[in-house]
């Protein structure tokens, strides 16, 4: 599924908010006929707002009755209207009730005070609250269906709020904190291992290279992760000590750990929005297994791949998982592995499309990351074929009805050579070295 910036005003293909192309199905037929937006509690997600608002800005914009039926997750506009049409609503929507009259960021929170106060956009970026245009029917109904409040020890106001909730299967805060320090009561102290090591008390630390290197071998038990990380970024943080090697020996050892403990282990790190963490997820947590395991994790991969470099992050683990953990994954795991993700909307298609067509040293070496882009070809031919697939159907519906209007007899030779024009060559792979951004490595974990 396409994503495309919040704010389509904006042409930065790196900017933050990001949310799901609004797609249209029409049903029915005579006056019987609707529309139906298949995604939009995804996109509502994205806005941090009930799907009943921007359902019900539709019906009041086009003066169609609509439904909400938020336990089938199905939103309803009557009548048949077109995709583009829906989408420019969608903007003027996102401009009145979503981005901040101050700094136009999306980032805000609605409040519905009680009496005859305007309903205020508060926004978390800048702290500016702003008022929303109260001579919008929309408003009327706001006041009545306020946002859900929020729920203690969950961030956000909840799934109805388009808000994700997984993490708080967590616990709260509190319970957390019990949890923690139930754990470090039971660790024993340097006299009680004096004791039991029979040794004097006297203690002494080596803080030689070769010294450390064993006590990190120590520490994991064995465990061959193998993890590979970057230096274009925390620099101060490389080594074994580093919070993702820490990240990712947790997950090594708590592989069967629900998507909300994952999620919470890499806030407590301060790593839930770094892209290095991405990487470490995908090639500690996922085994062979690893297409049904993304939809486990879903919620956790979308909230932490939030930009290109994100994504860039996620195919190099991809590449460490199926081409020196798992290779088991290749050749028929990786096309389902890169479907899986496609489908819950963390790799854009052009990008993945291009990551195929070029070889890289930064993750793997060069024999293994060509080897794991050719065993996503099947993949990168349906992601193509999909598309020429769209742009021949749009092409002979325009052709269909230049016809009907001027009468004349139809030329399949022309449809067929037009929709051959749409395919793709399929780029062949090139050893391109990239920018060696990644020195520091952890390959004793």
């Amino acid at each position: 599924m396409a994503v495309v910036n919040i704010r389509r005003d904006v042409d930065d293909k790196f900017y933050r908010y990001r949310m799901p192309l609004l797609q249209t199905k029409i049903e029915g037929r005579g006056n019987g006929i609707k529309t139906v937006v298949p995604n939009m509690s995804d996109i509502a997600r994205a806005l941090s707002r009930p799907p009943t608002y921007p359902t019900k800005f539709f019906g009041f914009e086009l003066g169609a009755q609509t439904t909400s039926d938020e336990k089938n997750d199905r939103y309803i506009i009557n009548g048949a209207h077109q995709a583009d049409q829906l989408r420019n609503l969608l903007d003027d929507f996102i401009d009145k009730f979503v981005l901040c009259g101050e700094c136009k960021n999306p980032e805000t929170e609605l409040k519905v005070p009680k009496g005859n106060e305007p309903i205020m956009r508060d926004c978390k970026a800048c702290g500016k609250r702003t008022k929303v245009n109260m001579s919008h029917k929309l408003t009327t109904f706001i006041g009545k269906n306020p946002p859900p409040k929020k729920v203690k020890g969950q961030k956000g106001a909840g799934k109805s709020a388009g808000q994700s909730v997984e993490e708080a299967d967590a616990g709260s805060d509190d319970e957390l904190t019990a949890k923690i320090n139930a754990e470090a009561a039971q660790i024993p102290t340097a006299d009680q291992m004096a004791a039991r090591n029979g040794d004097d008390g006297g203690w002494s630390v080596d803080t030689s290279e070769a010294a450390v290197k064993a006590r990190v071998k120590a520490l994991e038990g064995g465990l061959q992760s193998g993890l590979v990380l970057g230096a274009d970024e925390d620099e101060d943080e490389e080594g074994a000590d580093s919070p993702y090697a820490q990240y990712g020996s947790w997950l090594l050892e708590n592989k069967g750990s629900s998507p909300a403990e994952v999620y919470k282990k890499a806030q407590e790190m301060g790593i839930d929005k770094k892209h290095k963490a991405v990487q470490v997820l995908v090639q500690a947590l996922f085994t062979d297994d690893a297409p049904k395991e993304v939809e486990k994790y879903a919620p956790v991969l979308v909230k932490m791949v939030t930009s290109e470099k994100h994504q860039k992050a996620l195919l190099g683990g991809v590449e460490r998982l199926a081409g020196i953990e798992h290779p088991n994954l290749v050749p028929n795991g990786v096309p389902k592995l890169l479907m899986a993700l496609y489908q819950i909307d963390v790799l854009d298609e052009d990008f993945v499309t291009e990551w195929s067509t070029k070889v890289s040293k930064k993750y793997v070496d060069k024999e293994t990351s060509k080897k794991v882009r050719k065993a996503a070809k099947p993949f990168i031919e349906w992601l193509e074929q999909a598309s020429s697939s769209e742009e021949g159907s749009s092409e002979e519906d325009s052709d269909e009805d230049d016809e009907e209007e001027e009468e004349k007899p139809s030329k399949p030779s022309a449809a067929a050579a037009k929709t051959n024009g749409t395919s793709k060559a399929k780029a062949p792979v090139q050893e391109e070295e990239e920018e060696e951004e990644d020195e520091g490595q952890y390959d004793d974990l």
